[in-house]
């Protein structure tokens, strides 16, 4: 890696930057208001629409058949002197993932919410994500010129579903059809738009009032949040432009409140201000804190300074026509084409042939990227999503994206046995670009086992497959991934590990207690006390206990939802080892668990259908017969909307199903539940299968 001693004029260069994604429910709208950002700020000439397959990020074959987003597709434009670096992920709840691993490396989004149906089940996921990784974001009330469009509905969803303090900084110019502009309650202007020309001009007539009381609410709103703003109003009533902007801004990023826009992106409506609101609210790299890593087991701090060692995360791999595309965020330093850099992970040291400006499927040949870029590189050839990559005498190891488990499983094998080959190496390269899908071979039937998500995550990789790779594919029926969980514990388990088969010997004594655990995972503790088991072999104990979560008692599955504890063993002076005591918690949590009392857990999903009144009956019986468990119930302008949990292993073809009850008019979204237990006639159906 060559030194960069360019002198860092870095602050204004980075504060220049937004990186940010766009989130939402699917169908609220996330690829129109890429598409319109893009047109916006002359990234584009030509608007794409999702229903016309003319989008820039929606430019995989699978997403224009579909009409939804599967892949993130990063893409970069201009606004007001500011580069805009902008991932498009996808709202279905099997790409979850994608989601995920976007958000890891994002410093600020933009979350879009229908204006009709407000916070949907996969909007309040991805909100729940971005809390996890601490994502400030702008929210942005889309669909404002359709049928029963509700600015003020909308706004109570999120204050009611997302538990955040909304502040609304828009008040919408006409109604549903005839939405034509909004007002701007911070400067007090209204913006109007005909033929995608937008006009700025005093706020007057019917709406100045209704302006007036808004931009009061929002003072006070404000003034309740932020000391400084509170200090200003108490002694003038009022806040300046100025104050109010900083505190939106500040508000924005501690996450103490959402400022909410409004628009229709189809339209064409509302965008440029959402431009500016991302400039104004959300923050630059140089607004983020430094990155922590770790480097030989101590904590380390990487500055976002080009001047600094270089820092990255690979977030998403990709194969195209130019090769094996690896997307990064840098942290800290400066790239150069043609540089090394090592996988801190693997210690592997690979070289950087090219790098590119990432347009989606498009690209753009750079000689360097700098510490705040989302930039794509050519040459990696072992970098996995999650890698840290860094300068190969500066290695730090960062944190990767967490990889939910997969819950759905297809039996999968070539149609032609000359294709078997062929078909392993693109299961290979599929996992390796998304490791939420899971490739392994079943020991008892020798079959080929695909694991995702969802059917529909399964499904587009089976297709990417066919398509990309002309291998013809058989699929099994669909499993999904059982665990099992501890019902009723043991005390006192005793295990005696011993070993002698000639030179030194293998001794350790464990005494278990295991006991269940209210929620899933698991536990470990030791209580042992006068050293008879010390610290280093308890930590073996507990990675053989680990090693044993693998396979339950009952038909194999992975163990999940118990404690152990280990209250007691013994040593031996000459015998006793780490790898002996770890055997010895492999196989006493084995026998720990023959002994207790066992149940199943299923992966569970909550269903939100909306159905015309005259289908709700059959609806209703269908999820009864699939297990549900109906939860809620609305009706309202001819039609219902239930919301229920329903088992994963029944839920398999309930599209068609449901397209069939409802003459096609029945929509339905889903989202993960907790695990289930498996009621005993269902549990016993399964075992003896």
């Amino acid at each position: 890696m060559r030194t960069n001693t360019r002198p860092l004029a870095a602050t204004s260069s980075l504060s220049a930057v937004r990186n940010l994604g766009i989130l939402a429910h699917v169908d609220a709208g996330k690829t129109t208001v890429t598409e319109r950002i893009l047109f916006a700020t002359g990234a584009v000439h030509k608007r794409g629409e999702v229903h016309e397959g003319t989008t820039v990020t929606d430019f995989d074959a699978q997403e224009r058949d579909r009409g939804i987003t599967i892949f993130a597709a990063a893409v970069s434009c201009r606004w007001d002197g500011h580069r805009i670096n902008l991932i498009d992920t996808p709202g279905h709840v099997d790409f979850a993932d994608e989601v995920e691993r976007s958000l890891r490396v994002l410093d600020g989004a933009v979350a879009v919410f229908d204006a009709v149906a407000g916070v949907e089940p996969q909007s309040e996921s991805v909100w729940r994500q971005a809390d996890r990784h601490g994502v400030p974001r702008i929210a942005f009330v889309n669909k404002l010129d359709r049928t029963g469009a509700d600015l003020d509905g909308a706004v109570a969803s999120i204050r009611e579903r997302l538990g955040a303090v909304p502040l609304v900084v828009q008040l919408p110019i006409g109604r549903e059809d005839g939405f034509t502009g909004v007002v701007d309650l911070v400067r007090m202007r209204a913006l109007r738009w005909h033929d995608d020309t937008c006009t700025s001009g005093p706020v007057d007539g019917a709406l100045l009032d209704e302006a007036i009381r808004r931009r009061r609410l929002l003072e006070e709103t404000v003034a309740e949040l932020h000391p400084d703003a509170l200090e200003e109003f108490c002694a003038a009533s009022a806040l300046t432009e100025r104050t109010l902007v900083r505190a939106l801004r500040e508000l924005t990023l501690s996450g103490d409140a959402v400022v909410v826009l409004c628009g229709s992106a189809y339209r064409n409506r509302g965008i440029e201000p959402l431009l500016d609101a991302v400039l104004a609210y959300l923050p630059s790299p140089a607004d983020m804190p430094p990155v922590r890593g770790i480097t030989g087991g101590v904590e380390q701090e990487r500055a976002p300074d080009p001047a600094e060692p270089f820092t990255a995360l690979a977030f998403k791999v990709a194969a195209t026509t130019r090769g094996r595309l690896t997307y990064l965020r840098v942290y800290s330093g400066t790239l150069l084409k043609g540089d090394s850099v090592r996988d801190a992970a693997t210690g592997r040291i690979e070289r950087v042939g090219r790098i590119l400006r990432v347009q989606a499927d498009r690209h753009e040949e750079r000689e360097e990227a700098m510490a705040g870029d989302i930039v794509a590189v050519v040459g990696l050839k072992a970098a996995r999503p999650g890698a840290t990559l860094c300068a190969p005498d500066a290695p730090v190891l960062l944190e990767p994206p967490s990889v939910a488990e997969p819950v759905v499983s297809v039996a999968v094998e070539a149609r032609r046995s000359t294709d078997t080959g062929r078909l392993a190496a693109a299961l290979a390269r599929l996992a390796e670009e998304d490791p939420s899908l899971v490739v392994r071979s079943d020991a008892e039937t020798g079959q080929t086992v695909l694991s995702g998500m969802g059917e529909l995550h399964l499904e587009v990789a089976v297709e990417k497959i066919r398509r990309d790779q002309g291998v013809e594919v058989t699929v099994g029926r669909p499993q999904v991934s059982y665990r099992e969980t501890v019902l009723r514990g043991v005390t006192g388990l005793v295990y005696r590990h011993v070993k002698q088969d000639g030179g030194a010997g293998q001794f350790a004594q464990v005494v278990l207690d295991v006991a269940p655990l209210e929620e899933v995972g698991f536990e470990f503790r030791s209580t042992v006390v006068g050293g008879r088991v010390p610290q280093e072999y308890a930590r073996a104990v507990e990675a053989g206990c680990r090693d044993a979560l693998a396979e339950g008692p009952i038909g194999g599955h992975p163990v999940t939802g118990l404690r152990v504890t280990l209250t007691d063993g013994a040593t031996h002076a000459k015998d006793s080892s780490e790898p002996a005591f770890r055997t010895a918690g492999r196989f006493a949590l084995r026998e720990a668990l023959r002994a207790s009392v066992m149940g199943l857990l299923e992966p569970v999903v909550e269903v939100t259908v909306t159905v015309p009144e005259d289908g709700v009956g059959g609806v209703l019986g269908d999820l009864a017969a699939r297990r549900g468990q109906v939860s809620a119930s609305t009706a309202g302008a001819g039609s219902a909307v239930i919301t229920a949990t329903v088992p994963l292993a029944e839920f398999f073809g309930y599209a068609s199903r449901l397209r069939g009850r409802t003459q096609g008019r029945g929509t339905f979204t889903t989202r993960p539940a907790p695990l289930a237990p498996v009621p005993a006639a269902v549990a016993d159906a399964l075992l003896t299968r």
